[in-house]
């Protein structure tokens, strides 16, 4: 049986397709029309039809009776289309995008590139091309608030144009969080004015090892954001519609940062910044009230910076030997009538969060983090390890965001993590009632970049599974279709093609079961083969 999106290849699918007879002729007398509201829609629109059209569409706020219109809009029934919902209605008169926000007829935007041809993502004239969109009715609105993809910046650089162009390709899917992984052992990502060695020093290493028995490779490696860098890729996030989520590790990952302050740590050091993978004996000294001093500096710079009301924390893989030997844990932990090291995580992670709610934000975690006595307004990020204690966080109200190890990580080569494992992927837990479902947020998918060190290896890990997680992100449970989603994904990697998105290959994203089945000898697919 053939999906009701047959011949009509939108990723991800919508919640319901109405197909009408006949179609909308974009042409060069089509005019936009739109409100107050949809201004920068409206822009947009033009901007993305004008290359490859030669159309520079008209732009205005009020019809004045001309046929051959796209009308742009206000409206429709929130309680039916949520905050980012829309409807999209197509007739051979005219196109209009309705939704109770501009966020919604974003979404429908969206939409309707998919609707049209191919080369509409060219940036430069296609002529000979029938630019023309069926006849539909489309309402639509997301599964999950929560549609992510998390950058780690700390292990590789990639730099500004790399996260802009990512910011347009998570658009043309209606992702709506970007977690950005800035900070950690092998690298500080992010100017802080307060703290300038942590740029200075912590941004640099001078080589990489690949592996965990090879050696150093001998070419340096360096780079981070400029605070008016930051500002100019939040603000494009936030033209389409995206959250960025800044992540400061700690206690844990924290070695780029005590290279550069080695008095924060529990030894006094001396560091460098990691030139190795993995989790680092030396973190944050949790009994040091200028760990704290100095965290809340770099976290008042922060959320200067970023508008987002969440901040991610890290909190995961904190080793904790030297807590252990530390003459200033051990005094913390008798003074706070702690237990023992994992509960002195506990108070750490608590104090950060305590600061982060006095400022109107709101913490978020590996699911390391939840442990008794964590704080209830921090939000727990389940990677791996104990899913009971998850899911009876969940049911007792915590909010979680799920990304599991072994289906969402991008990073995973894809004899790990084949494309229709990464589709069938549910964020759900079977066994929360539907009263408990409201807790899970939605899903993420992380790209670590140990092996991903350009541009071509982050297109061939990310792509296309990203557009998978996309659509369990979106789409509704029920109308999932592994083999449907094949057909409308083979019309979108046409898209990907026109922009330059130098995808895994169809040979490579569903490999053979013998080799998914030995899939955990190669989880970070760099170590057996080469990108194109």
């Amino acid at each position: 049986m053939r999906s009701e999106s047959d011949t009509l290849s939108v990723i991800p699918l919508p919640l319901d397709i109405e197909r009408k007879a006949g179609a909308f002729i974009l042409s060069p007398d089509t005019t936009i029309v739109a409100d107050a509201a949809n201004q920068w829609n409206a822009i947009y629109l033009r901007t993305l039809l004008a290359p490859p059209t030669g159309f520079l569409l008209p732009v205005r706020g009020r019809e004045t009776g001309q046929a051959n219109v796209i009308r742009l809009q206000t409206g429709g029934d929130q309680q039916t289309l949520g905050r980012e919902g829309y409807r999209l209605t197509v007739s051979p008169a005219a196109m209009t995008i309705e939704a109770p926000g501009a966020t919604g007829v974003f979404y429908g935007i969206q939409t309707l590139r998919h609707l049209l041809p191919a080369a509409v993502e060219q940036r430069t004239l296609v002529p000979n091309v029938a630019w023309q969109v069926p006849s539909v009715v489309i309402t639509d609105r997301p599964r999950f608030q929560w549609r992510g993809f998390m950058m780690d910046e700390a292990r590789h650089f990639h730099g500004k144009e790399t996260m802009l162009r990512t910011l347009d390709l998570m658009a043309l899917q209606k992702l709506n969080v970007l977690h950005w992984h800035l900070t950690d052992d092998q690298g500080w990502r992010i100017e802080i004015k307060r703290y300038p060695r942590l740029t200075e020093i912590g941004s640099r290493r001078r080589g990489t090892v690949k592996s965990l028995f090879g050696k150093l490779d001998g070419i340096p490696h360096s780079g981070f954001y400029t605070q008016e860098e930051i500002k100019e890729v939040i603000a494009y996030a936030a033209e389409r519609h995206i959250t960025v989520v800044p992540e400061i590790d700690m206690p844990g990952h924290s070695l780029a940062a005590l290279a550069a302050y080695p008095e924060l740590s529990c030894t006094g050091g001396p560091f460098e910044v990691s030139t190795r993978f993995g989790p680092k004996l030396d973190v944050f000294c949790a009994g040091k009230e200028q760990v704290f001093t100095f965290l809340q500096g770099v976290l008042d710079e922060v959320m200067a910076l970023f508008p987002s009301t969440y901040i991610h924390i890290g909190g995961d893989e904190v080793l904790k030997a030297r807590w252990k030997k530390c003459p200033d844990c051990q005094a913390r932990i008798e003074q706070e009538g702690l237990k023992d090291a994992r509960e002195l995580q506990v108070y750490f992670t608590n104090r950060i969060i305590a600061y982060l709610d006095a400022h109107g934000r709101r913490a978020i975690g590996w699911n390391e983090i939840l442990r008794e006595g964590l704080a209830e307004s921090a939000i727990v990020q389940y990677w791996i390890g104990n899913r009971k204690a998850v899911v009876a966080a969940i049911q007792h109200g915590r909010d979680v965001i799920m990304s599991s190890f072994w289906r969402a990580y991008l990073d995973h080569s894809y004899s790990l993590t084949p494309l229709s494992k990464a589709y069938e992927y549910e964020p759900v837990f079977p066994e929360l009632d539907a009263p408990d479902e409201r807790h899970v947020l939605g899903l993420e998918a992380p790209l670590w970049t140990e092996m991903v060190p350009n541009r071509a290896r982050f297109d061939y890990q990310t792509f296309p599974r990203l557009t998978a997680f996309a659509e369990t992100g979106w789409s509704p449970r029920g109308k999932k279709d592994f083999g449907d989603f094949q057909e409308r994904l083979a019309a979108f990697l046409l898209r990907l093609d026109q922009l330059g998105v130098r995808y895994a290959p169809e040979s490579d994203v569903e490999p053979p079961r013998y080799k998914q089945w030995f899939g955990f000898l190669s989880i970070v697919q760099a170590q057996t083969k080469t990108a194109p």
